[in-house]
């Protein structure tokens, strides 16, 4: 029981209330981000090889 506790302590008090999202989610978001950002950005060459 004391290491459940100790667990919960070692964020800031300032941060003991924010709900953090799970792991997954953000590395999920950021694949899609940068798939995003690379369609948008290379748009001209990736249609070019369909031509």
């Amino acid at each position: 029981m004391s290491e459940k506790n100790n667990n919960e302590e070692l964020r800031p008090t300032k941060m003991r209330g924010v709900a953090f999202p799970k792991a997954k989610y953000g590395v999920i978001l950021a694949v899609i981000i940068i798939i995003v950002v690379n369609i948008i950005y290379y748009k001209e060459s990736i249609f070019s090889f369909f031509k």
